[in-house]
């Protein structure tokens, strides 16, 4: 399948590794112009280099102004951006019961707002040009909260509700926006949390990794280049009719429809 985005131009946030690089590979072999970016700017060059067409960006994503400096540099590269990749590293592990104030409120600052800032200086060029893609990686604590997690259920919901209301905005302009929702993806992320777990319980981390695996059906943790590909299809020509939907690449791991 063509999936019409070639010479298009993506921003990938957060894709020094883990599912943004994933999807910022993914995207380059379809040939779209991609900036990886990330707070390790030799290893967002790297990377880059290894792609078609790329360029590696130095981004604090919690900082508004390097946000602001890395869209610049981008359009200054490639031309305006038509596909917006939202992404960034998770709160820490937490218990509901313990989430304090200032907890709620960082967990807002990293989840939500860096990829409101991102939307809103991308935005009005994707509708004057009548086509852009929006996606924003996030997590299926979205539709099944997550044990342990309750920062990251609160942000991610905060901002899969913002999503769901811009996709209705923006649908008639030709812009799409949804969400993909990863479940156990074999990333570093999830292994620092098999990690967590296993210091808590007192187990070995390998028995941590099998239990969880054998409550996946696909009976395994995702790749990160399927996760890419799922990705790919979402901000592709032929995917132009797919909006406000939160889809899961989890191998069956969430047992709603």
């Amino acid at each position: 399948m063509d999936l019409g985005i070639q010479g298009r131009t993506a921003f990938v946030a957060a894709s020094t590794s883990g599912l943004g690089r994933a999807v910022a590979e993914a995207l380059g072999r379809e040939g779209a112009n991609i900036a990886i970016t990330g707070r390790r700017g030799d290893e967002a060059e790297r990377i880059a280099a290894a792609l078609p067409s790329a360029i590696g960006v130095e981004t604090d994503l919690l900082d508004a102004d390097s946000r602001a400096a890395a869209i610049t540099t981008v359009e200054e590269a490639f031309g305006p951006i038509d596909i917006l990749v939202v992404n960034g590293p998770g709160p820490r592990p937490s218990l509901a019961a313990d989430l304090t104030a200032d907890d709620a409120e960082a967990a807002f600052a990293q989840l939500v707002a860096p990829g409101r800032d991102l939307i809103s200086r991308t935005l009005a060029g994707m509708r004057l040009r009548s086509w852009g893609r929006i996606i924003a990686i996030g997590s299926s604590g979205v539709t099944a909260p997550l044990d342990n997690l309750a920062a990251s259920n609160l942000g991610r919901a905060a901002l899969a509700g913002y999503l769901k209301t811009l996709a209705t905005e923006v649908a008639r302009d030709g812009v799409t926006v949804n969400l993909l929702l990863p479940g156990r993806i074999a990333t570093d992320r999830v292994a620092s949390l098999d990690a967590a777990n296993a210091a808590r319980s007192g187990e070995d981390v390998t028995a941590v990794r099998e239990r969880s695996q054998n409550t996946i059906p696909a009976g395994r943790y995702g790749d990160p280049a399927e996760f890419g590909a799922a990705a790919a299809f979402l901000c592709s020509a032929p995917a132009s009719y797919i909006t406000g939907i939160a889809m899961r690449c989890d191998g069956g791991l969430v047992r709603s429809l």
